[in-house]
C-alpha cells in the first residue's frame, strides 16, 4: 500500500531494546519470548521512533490502555535516539523473527525498512504504522496527525503573533522522516501561499537533539539580527530553541518560539513566556489507535488506510483548558 505525499517518506529508529513491562496497560510481552502466548492470547509487536522523548512515552501509554481493553499482549521498542536507523531495523527483525499476530511499526527510514518488512509479508504477518510509514505495499494503515495541516497551523499562528511580516526560521528535526519533512512542509507551504511580507530566512536540522538544536539556533540568531521568529518541529527542536535564547539571555518574547509535540519543558517554557506556543498532537490517541488497527488487520477485519488523530494549538491562554489539557503530556 501507498499513502499519500503527506505520508509517503518515513522511516523508524531502532537503538536499543527497550521493552517495558508492568505499566498500567496491557499486558506487555517480556524480550526474549517467542512472541505467541501459550494460552492463545493475540501478541502485537510495536516497534517505535525511539523513547526518550515524552512523545514516545504517551504513544505507549495509549497503546497499553487499549491493549488491556481488547485482552491482547504487546511489547514495545525503540532506540535511544531517533538517529539510530540500523538499530531499529535490527529491533524490527527480532520482532518479525518472533512470528506475532501484528506488527506496528513507525519508521525512521523509509527505505531501510523496505525489505524487512517484505518478509513480514511473507510469513503472512499484518503491518500496520503509527506516526510514520515505510514505502512500499505492505503497510494496510497508519495511525497518525496529518503532519502538513499541523505545520500550516504552525505557519498561521506564527505569522499572527509576528504582525504578518518579518524573518523567521526553522529548527527541524529530520530532513529523511515524513514527520520532519511534512511539518516543515506545511509550514514553509502556508508561509509562501499566505504571508508574502513574511520570509523564511534558514532552514536547518537538529536530529531532534536538544543540544545540537541550541547550537543551530543561536548561528541564526547571530547571523539574522532581525530575525523575529524560530520554529521548532519537534520537541527536541523545540526545547533546543528555548535553551538557547536561555543562554543568550535574550528577552522573553524577544524571539518568537513556535514548537511542536508538548512535554513538561515546553509547557513550562509557555507559562514562562519564553515560548509563545506549540502545536501537539494526540500521542495517547494514535497509541491506542494504532493497536485497534493492528487487532483489527488481525482478526482479518478492513483497517482504514489513514486515521488522523489531529493537531491542536495550545499556549498560555488556553494550555489548561479540557481539550487541550487532555492531549498534553508531561
Amino acid at each position: 500500500m501507498k499513502f499519500g505525499k503527506k505520508t509517503a517518506f518515513v522511516g523508524l529508529v531502532a537503538a536499543s531494546a527497550l521493552v517495558f513491562a508492568g505499566c498500567a496497560g496491557g499486558d506487555v510481552v517480556e524480550e526474549g519470548s517467542d512472541g505467541g502466548s501459550s494460552d492463545g492470547e493475540m501478541y502485537i509487536a510495536m516497534v517505535s521512533k525511539g523513547f526518550q522523548h515524552q512523545f514516545w512515552q504517551a504513544v505507549k501509554t495509549g497503546a497499553e490502555e487499549r491493549a488491556d481493553e481488547l485482552g491482547v499482549k504487546i511489547t514495545f521498542e525503540g532506540p535511544a535516539a531517533e538517529t539510530e536507523i540500523a538499530s531499529q531495523l535490527e529491533m524490527l527483525t527480532a520482532a518479525i523473527d518472533k512470528n506475532p499476530d501484528a506488527i506496528a511499526y513507525a519508521a525512521l527510514d523509509p527505505e531501510a525498512c523496505v525489505a524487512p518488512l517484505e518478509q513480514a509479508k511473507s510469513k503472512d504477518i499484518p503491518v500496520v504504522y503509527f506516526d510514520a510509514p515505510c514505502n512500499g505495499e505492505v503497510g494496510l494503515s497508519l495511525s497518525a496527525t496529518d503532519s502538513n495541516v499541523a505545520g500550516a497551523l504552525a505557519a498561521d499562528h506564527m505569522a499572527e503573533l509576528i504582525g504578518g511580516e518579518g524573518q523567521v526560521a526553522i529548527v527541524g528535526h529530520s530532513q529523511i522522516n515524513s514527520t520532519g519533512v511534512d511539518r516543515r512542509d506545511g509550514f514553509v507551504d502556508q508561509m509562501e501561499a499566505e504571508y508574502p511580507d513574511i520570509e523564511i530566512v534558514d532552514i536547518q536540522y537538529g536530529d531532534g537533539d536538544h543540544l545540537k538544536s541550541a547550537d543551530i539556533a543561536k548561528t541564526m540568531i547571530a547571523a539574522y539580527p532581525d530575525l523575529k521568529g524560530i520554529y521548532g518541529t519537534n520537541e527536541g527542536s523545540a526545547i533546543g530553541v528555548v535553551n538557547a535564547v536561555n543562554e543568550l539571555n535574550l528577552e522573553k518574547g524577544k524571539i518568537t518560539i513556535v514548537g511542536f509535540d508538548s512535554g513538561a519543558a515546553q509547557i513550562n517554557a509557555i507559562k514562562d513566556g519564553t515560548m509563545a506556543g506549540a502545536i501537539t498532537q494526540d500521542p495517547i490517541g494514535i497509541g491506542a489507535q494504532v493497536v485497534q488497527a493492528a487487532y483489527d488487520a488481525a482478526n482479518g477485519e478492513s483497517v482504514d488506510e489513514f486515521y488522523d488523530t489531529g493537531s491542536y494549538w495550545y499556549d498560555a491562554s488556553n494550555i489548561d483548558d479540557e481539550k487541550i489539557a487532555a492531549v498534553l503530556y508531561e
